[in-house]
């Protein structure tokens, strides 16, 4: 026998600034069951995996002066603070927060939507909220990436502890700079990026990366693109468009995020010419009562206009709620 889809009035899925925002919101007026489905073993999992210790969390970045129009919010804190915060809400509002629950498909079922997790139908819910952020699906190099060195190519830095190793990092934003920062005391890294000089890096990682270069910790490889890879030996050799080449042991790929587009599309998600999701200006998609927030509904990178998609998204269910009491 079957066992019986667990029901939820809200189903959201992701547990990264914008879900726990939501499932807040969702605690404050009222509305349960609500489920926060996410796919790693730790809520704001790109926060805690890759900002080192102490590194600031700023609450509008890229943009300035945005104003807080629901009950999450924030000043521009630590790591550590911001992280103490997230879970300090958790505890306060009792959300129900389940990891290690990768969704990978949405169904949609006599009015209701079919969760399912793993591949398996698990929820059956009235509301759905799709809060990923674009960091889940990393962009990937135009050239391919030979099978025998799937596991010697990372696209976020290998939970394992990486000591005495050459290894390239690709790309030219926040993340590569703090991975190098993170491995270049005992290891030989090197960074490539395609243009002659750094301009999304933030003043801090900047400053740091520059005191590394002259430290000899780190060789940056500006202006420098990268034709292809292929396997050496037990290595990598990399074919760069300027006819060098170079022998690494790693490389770690920091190349930006997309929006999930393959699965939004599989869940029959309408997108513009473009690829991004059509939205109302409740951030609700063409299936109704399916929502985003956060990076797919802003495209900001902003947490605090992420925490406000997320009190626009609960007031137009509490909206529903209302016409269908």
């Amino acid at each position: 026998m079957e066992k019986p889809l667990e029901k939820v009035k809200i189903a959201i899925i992701g547990g990264g600034p914008a879900g726990i925002a939501c499932a807040v919101e969702a605690k404050a007026q009222g509305i349960e069951p609500v489920v926060v489905l996410e796919k790693h073993k730790d809520v704001c999992y790109t926060i805690s995996k890759f900002y080192k210790p102490g590194k600031r969390v700023d609450a509008d970045y890229r943009e300035k002066n945005v104003k807080p129009i629901g009950i999450c919010s924030f000043e521009t804190e630590t790591k550590e603070e911001f992280l103490n915060r997230i879970n300090s809400w958790i505890k306060t509002w009792n959300l129900d927060i389940r990891t290690n629950s990768e969704v990978t498909n949405i169904v949609k079922k006599n009015g209701y939507y079919e969760i399912w997790v793993k591949d398996e139908p698990k929820f059956l819910a009235q509301f759905v909220i799709i809060a990923i952020g674009i960091f889940c699906y990393p962009n990937r190099p135009e050239y391919p990436i030979p099978s025998e060195l799937r596991n010697k190519v990372f696209f976020e830095p290998p939970d394992i502890p990486l000591e005495n190793k050459k290894i390239l990092v690709v790309g030219g934003g926040n993340t590569a700079a703090e991975v190098c920062l993170q491995l270049c005391d005992k290891n030989e890294v090197h960074l490539s990026y395609r243009r002659p000089s750094f301009f999304r890096i933030n003043e801090i990682n900047l400053t740091l990366l520059y005191q590394k270069e002259k430290e000899g910790r780190i060789k940056l490889l500006l202006g420098t693109d990268i034709a292809g890879i292929s396997p050496e030996g037990e290595k990598i050799k990399v074919f760069f468009k300027d006819g060098k080449t170079e022998v690494y042991e790693l490389i770690i790929y920091c190349l930006g995020g997309t929006t999930p587009k393959s699965f939004l599309k599989k869940v029959g998600i309408e997108l513009d010419e473009k690829g991004n999701p059509i939205l109302n200006e409740y951030f609700e998609t063409n299936l109704p009562k399916v929502f985003l927030a956060g990076d797919l509904a802003i495209k900001a990178g902003n947490i605090l206009k992420a925490f406000n998609s997320a009190h626009v998204v609960i007031k137009r269910i509490a909206e529903y709620q209302v016409k269908e009491a």
